[in-house]
């Protein structure tokens, strides 16, 4: 993901192997986006994460809204849905225009930190990593690798801003705002409560993050195999990796669904008493409750969340990596 910066048709030297290197009209001779003076790079990359997270959660939110809904192992009557079209107009017509968007709030507020630190720690690791496995060029193991434990700093932010999100997205959720949720959990179910899906969470999101950078750097070694500024070559691998990605995970996803929000109706009609913890107590529960086509409710409104979301994500991050990073080697001294 680490792309060569372009200007006016001129490129610098791809990461991996290619042509040599030519002048970028507005960049200095040589220069990359992974050659930033020391200490910019790092900030570059954490705006740019930062930015590109928000977007990516915010712009689908209410199909997202929408998926949470679908994966109930017993939903309401009044809150079965065959589409996402359908959802969605059902939940506006019937509580209003503004409630899928209830708990985007608390996303933003996740979504910032987390998708900084992990942006920052997946283009660090990769170029280390991508030095040890395959001098000189672009490793695959190293991006899943990268991927894969950026993945741990982002769920740690990210899972308790999860957990308020999903209870706020339920159908007749009895929390009507963050604070109010926040307090409720906390109060009733302990501080524990935020964390009981991150092992499910990093179990789901380790292979999807995988998945997710092989895909798109696959696809970027065919789409766009000069590595340079290309938002047309982004939204494509983004949208397939994501789709990828999302359709292999939905299992995980539909179980951490469950631990995030203890739907009270499914776990009754099994007698569970207490809240259900634990990833295989996880799978049980899903596979008693609606056996293995349980495991792929909402896959659909996953699918179709996911490909803009990973889309918006990759074309808004690069944007701005490839901006900040002009701007600062056109203020850098020439030598």
């Amino acid at each position: 993901m680490e792309l060569s910066c372009s200007m006016g048709g001129s490129t610098a030297a791809p990461p991996g192997p290619g042509p040599p290197a030519a002048t970028g009209a507005g960049l200095m001779e040589g220069e990359e986006y992974e050659s930033l003076p020391s200490g910019v790079a790092l900030g570059t990359h954490m705006v740019a994460g930062a930015v590109a997270g928000i977007m990516e959660h915010t712009v689908m939110y209410p199909v997202d809204s929408v998926k949470t809904r679908m994966q109930s192992l017993q939903p309401d009557p009044k809150a079965q849905y065959r589409s996402v079209y359908g959802a969605l107009k059902k939940m506006v017509l019937t509580e209003g225009l503004w409630r899928p968007l209830r708990g985007v709030n608390v996303t933003m507020m996740g979504a910032g930190p987390a998708h900084a630190l992990y942006f920052a720690c997946y283009e660090k690791m990769k170029k280390s990593l991508s030095d040890i496995f395959q001098s000189g060029g672009n490793s695959h193991l190293a991006n899943g690798i990268a991927g894969s434990v950026a993945t741990l700093l982002h769920d740690a932010v990210m899972n308790p801003a999860e957990v308020v999100k999903q209870r706020l997205q339920m159908f007749n959720s009895p929390y009507t705002s963050v604070l109010g949720c926040v307090r409720t959990v906390r109060r009733t179910e302990g501080l524990a409560a935020f964390y009981r899906s991150y092992t499910t969470q990093l179990t789901m999101n380790v292979p999807f993050q995988a998945l997710h950078f092989i895909t798109y750097e696959l696809l970027q070694e065919h789409l766009n195999p000069l590595r340079l500024y290309n938002p047309g070559s982004h939204v494509v691998a983004g949208a397939v990796a994501g789709a990828v990605a999302a359709a292999a995970t939905t299992p995980l996803d539909v179980c951490k669904t469950l631990l995030n929000t203890q739907e009270n109706t499914a776990l009754s009609s099994l007698n569970i008493r207490g809240h259900l913890s634990g990833m295989a107590n996880a799978f049980s529960t899903v596979y008693r409750l609606g056996g293995l086509p349980a495991f792929f409710k909402g896959v659909q409104a996953r699918v179709i969340y996911q490909m803009p979301s990973t889309a918006i994500a990759w074309s808004v991050y690069e944007f701005f990596k490839y901006f900040l990073t002009k701007q600062a080697l056109e203020k850098k001294p020439s030598s």
